[in-house]
């Protein structure tokens, strides 16, 4: 079983990756897909290449760090988290204000569209910036 630490850093990863995997080479996309979404091992990525396993653990180390260097300078991660919550908490005062339920309904929708508009953006979607360089 995964330590919370390391549980916390594969689901950064693979969000990450969901934003940035198009920048990354064919192989680290291929390597970091094996080890963080299929779970491989060192030793079964290292068979699938014939390479070593230091170099699959080098590997991913180098994407790793690309894909940091990537949220660091676009914060695509960081705004779709930001997002998220702000539309949590939109829906929370939502439910306090005294307003027309129907009106209350029309704002829900408004923003549950928003979030599954943002989620599709995050994964490659139609209304995603991945869509656009195709």
């Amino acid at each position: 079983m995964q330590e919370p630490d390391a549980l916390a850093k594969t689901t950064r990863m693979n969000l990450l990756l969901d934003f940035y995997e198009g920048l990354l080479t064919e192989k680290q996309r291929t390597i970091l897909t094996y080890y963080y979404r299929d779970d491989f091992s060192l030793g079964e990525i290292a068979l699938e290449f014939d390479i070593s396993r230091q170099a699959v653990y080098d590997n991913i180390k180098r994407a790793q760090g690309a894909l940091e260097g990537y949220e660091s300078k676009l914060g695509l991660l960081i705004r779709h988290e930001r997002l998220l919550r702000l539309t949590e908490r939109l829906e929370e005062r939502l439910d306090a204000m005294a307003m027309e339920e129907s009106d209350k309904q029309s704002l829900k929708v408004a923003i549950a569209q928003f979030r599954n508009d943002e989620e599709s953006a995050m994964g490659g979607g139609d209304r995603s910036w991945q869509h656009l360089k195709a």
